[in-house]
């Protein structure tokens, strides 16, 4: 079973545990919408992967975080934080690109497989991006695949024959690290931040009875 899978599970069990709750609340999601979601990408990622020209799509690994995306989008509050979202999707991506130009070219010269550590690189790179757990969510699955895209179109203006793979196999992977490791940075990070930006209660001591004076001072 790939980390993917794995990952998912973890998800719907802590969805119906009631632990993600409040991270839910603030991606403006409720507990079924997250399962159904959950379930979508589980079993999307089992079916056979489209092909359209040189592009293999898949339905879990691709198509059915892109429909979240835009969902969260369409559901953003302001503007503003719409933009950060699709900014720090292509800053997210152009980094993911970058890290992948500068790794050496053979898997097996590297401590970690390079499938999980793009995800991780592109989930912490779109926390700091993206800073809400909506927007990090958008910039870390987006950014991975535009950085995606951009390899293979890299390649085929050189003219090296590739496949454009959209969450196939290993991508699936990439693209559910990186969306999952953003959001949980940024409850885990915003959380501290929240916690320690917040006023300490000052107890105000009870007046004392003063036996001699016969008086509260």
């Amino acid at each position: 079973m790939s980390i993917s899978l794995i990952l998912l599970a973890i998800v719907s069990a802590l969805v119906l545990f009631g632990v993600a709750q409040r991270v839910l609340d603030r991606m403006q999601l409720s507990d079924r919408a997250a399962l159904l979601i959950v379930a979508a990408i589980f079993f999307g990622g089992l079916l056979p992967d489209l092909r359209i020209g040189q592009a293999a799509i898949n339905v879990g690994g691709f198509l059915v975080p892109l429909g979240v995306c835009v969902w969260l989008l369409i559901k953003t509050d302001t503007r503003r934080e719409v933009r950060r979202a699709l900014f720090g999707s292509v800053l997210t991506g152009a980094a993911v690109y970058a890290l992948g130009r500068l790794l050496p070219s053979e898997p097996e010269r590297m401590l970690i497989d390079p499938t999980y550590l793009y995800g991780i690189a592109g989930g912490v790179i779109a926390y700091v991006l993206g800073r809400s757990r909506r927007a990090a969510f958008i910039c870390g699955v987006l950014g991975v695949v535009l950085a995606d895209t951009a390899t293979a179109l890299i390649n085929w203006s050189q003219g090296i024959h590739t496949t454009l793979s959209l969450g196939v196999a290993g991508a699936m992977d990439t693209v559910v690290i990186s969306g999952l490791l953003a959001v949980l940075l940024s409850e885990i990070i915003g959380e501290v931040i929240e916690r320690m930006a917040r006023p300490r209660r000052r107890v105000n001591a009870d007046p004392v009875y003063s036996p001699v004076r016969k008086e509260r001072r």
